[in-house]
């Protein structure tokens, strides 16, 4: 990906990111016909800044990262094929390729995030891969706006705080249409994972299937799940 391509506020943008981070784009290929280009930081330690995540997990910026599991689920959503139009929210979208992925399908996506900054490079991502008609929105799931409802809502590696377990149900309960469907995946070993669903099942029939992402380094196995209200 040239950045020298972008459109001109996509490219204000990269320029701006750039004088803070080093960055660079990654492509991700979804179809044969599919890719996304994702603007990513590829020196972590700027933003570590000498903490240690593995002591402290919940400080780790989980948005930095192009997770397994969000492209397990980018990829889930092109097999899936939602039809043109469908209105789809990430919630925690970080680089944002399941909601990129759903955008190249011609759904209607929102992308949301607690930061600012995090929007940006969802937006160069958005304009490097030629996606222009998604939408960026600033979420905090301990003080929700009031909320549009949505088809299908997406997440990614975001269950990874207990404390997050009710606020996110309670977005999910505002977010969703009643005949929607929610779709998460996380690794396997995420240790939140089973307290949240057995919260969720309370509200939501759940059900799940492994996913293997393999790599040269290690096969990762993903959990994707699959909420529909009761």
């Amino acid at each position: 990906m040239d950045p020298q391509t972008l459109p001109a506020e996509a490219q204000e943008l990269y320029q701006n990111i750039k004088k803070q981070y080093s960055v660079g784009f990654e492509s991700l290929k979804l179809a044969q016909d599919l890719h996304l280009h994702l603007l990513k930081i590829t020196d972590l330690e700027q933003v570590l800044a000498g903490k240690d995540p593995l002591k402290n997990p919940s400080e780790f910026p989980f948005w930095i990262r192009l997770w397994e599991a969000a492209i397990v689920l980018s990829r889930f959503m092109v097999n899936l094929s939602p039809a043109p139009g469908t209105t789809v929210l990430e919630l925690g979208a970080g680089l944002g390729a399941p909601g990129l992925a759903a955008a190249a399908l011609g759904c209607s996506v929102t992308l949301s995030d607690y930061e600012e900054m995090i929007l940006d490079f969802e937006r160069v991502s958005a304009a490097a891969s030629g996606l222009d008609t998604v939408r960026f929105e600033m979420l905090d799931w301990l003080d929700p706006p009031e909320m549009e409802r949505y088809d299908i809502i997406l997440g990614a590696e975001i269950l990874f705080r207990d404390e997050f377990f009710e606020p996110l149900l309670g977005i999910l309960r505002h977010a969703l249409k009643p005949d929607g469907v929610i779709y998460m995946a996380h690794d396997l070993k995420r240790k939140s994972m089973q307290p949240f669903l057995k919260k969720a099942e309370k509200e939501y029939a759940v059900s799940a299937s492994k996913r293997v992402l393999k790599s040269l380094d290690e096969n990762k196995e993903i959990l994707l799940t699959r909420l529909t209200p009761r």
